[in-house]
């Protein structure tokens, strides 16, 4: 997971400084030598790790710091207000025109994951109460416009399409046309991207640029990367002039330095985070809460946000009505299971509650809910109900029929 090895750093240094009733000047530059290397470590970039070591410095020794009652307290503050400042300050949203369509153009390269990002934020922005339109506008890379096709026939969002054109302005504007006749107020245009960046791919960006005249440029950047991905966001920066940032694959094993990284070197906002495989796996950037999750300080109300798109309300009250006349069963159990496996994997729900990210080894392995699934469901209603029923031949013949249901509920 991103920032895994940050945060665990991160978490120690300020689990040293909460247990310390004063601080000493010595204490102070031991902590900020620790939080360079752990920055360094995370592959953020040198010159920003050195202003950001200054900043706190600078900070906690303007403050009275070290002779306050809780001097621990006020610098994780401090450093956790840096890191905040640091990711960008405030959340960023997409800036949707009053006059749609508002045209959204994904650029950045080859293998950073714009056609699934495409899907992603049409998805997210279909939550949101829009009618997205899908747009193929990567006309080099094979089986590139079949690929948005079935992501978008897996969403249910509508795909343009022209197989027969290799002018990307053409099929953008044929785009736009289909768009405003079929009522869709936000346009995604999934451009072609190369292995490395090229005066052919930034001619043809500028191009669509100037004639589309997007709302947004929003680029797409594999944050495993690490500083390759400040790089990029800065030459496509120079070339383009990107309205935000999209990070993918902060799921995977990385050390986060290019989230710690883009916003400082490029001036420009990340916008949203892909946290995973899934479709629905896209959210967007928050700094503050994603300050919290490093320090270990949790993100209540991410998981909240998730429950409240996750959980049918109506279910919601005839569960706490039974719970309050004490008549819950295995059924009602299976109901709730389901609905919080929506709301993504169960470890990276744990990680969202304050002080879970400091216990050492927390893993969950997702295949046991389902074994527990299948077990529910090879029950009867009367053994749902009432568990005093399940002997040993019940117990069996349960075991029995588990492993198919298990390998259905996978």
């Amino acid at each position: 997971m991103a920032f895994e090895g940050l945060s665990s750093r991160l978490q120690e240094i300020t689990r040293k400084l909460r247990g310390k009733a004063r601080i000493t000047e010595s204490d102070l530059k031991e902590m900020l030598r620790e939080v360079k290397l752990a920055l360094l470590e995370a592959d953020v970039n040198y010159k920003i790790v050195k202003e950001f070591n200054n900043t706190i410095q600078e900070k906690a020794l303007g403050q009275d710091v070290l002779k306050s009652l809780t001097p621990g307290q006020q610098v994780i503050k401090i450093v956790k207000d840096e890191l905040v400042e640091l990711l960008g300050g405030t959340t960023s949203k997409v800036n949707f025109t009053p006059n749609p369509p508002t045209v959204i153009m994904l650029v950045g390269l080859q293998g950073s994951g714009k056609t699934t990002t495409a899907g992603k934020l049409a998805n997210l922005f279909r939550k949101q109460g829009k009618n997205p339109l899908l747009v193929a506008c990567d006309v080099y890379r094979p089986a590139a416009i079949k690929q948005l096709q079935v992501v978008g026939k897996q969403l249910n969002i509508p795909v343009f399409a022209n197989e027969n054109s290799k002018d990307v302005v053409h099929i953008a504007r044929q785009a736009m046309s289909v768009a405003i006749s079929k009522l869709n107020d936000v346009v995604i245009l999934d451009t072609a991207g190369r292995l490395h960046i090229d005066e052919t791919l930034m001619d043809e960006l500028k191009n669509l640029k100037g004639a589309i005249k997007p709302h947004e440029i929003l680029l797409v950047v594999d944050s495993m990367t690490g500083q390759d991905a400040v790089n990029v966001s800065e030459k496509f920066n120079e070339a383009l002039g990107i309205d935000g940032v999209v990070l993918t694959k902060l799921d995977g094993d990385t050390r986060g330095g290019a989230a710690l990284s883009v916003k400082k070197v490029t001036g420009k906002p990340i916008k949203f985070a892909a946290t995973g495989e899934k479709l629905s796996d896209i959210e967007e950037f928050h700094p503050e809460r994603m300050a919290q999750r490093i320090l270990g300080m949790g993100d209540i109300l991410s998981i909240i946000e998730k429950a409240e798109e996750t959980f049918d309300i109506e279910q919601a009250e005839k569960l706490e009505k039974q719970l309050k006349k004490k008549e819950l069963d295995l059924d009602d159990y299976l109901v709730q299971l389901r609905q919080v496996k929506k709301m993504g994997s169960f470890s990276s729900l744990l990680k969202l509650i304050p002080g879970m990210n400091q216990i050492k080894d927390l893993k969950v392995d997702d295949k046991e809910f389902s074994k527990i699934e299948a077990i529910i469901c090879s029950m009867t209603k009367a053994e749902k109900r009432d568990t005093r029923l399940l002997n040993a031949s019940r117990r069996q013949r349960i075991a029995k029929r588990k492993w198919n249901n298990s390998t259905r509920h996978q």
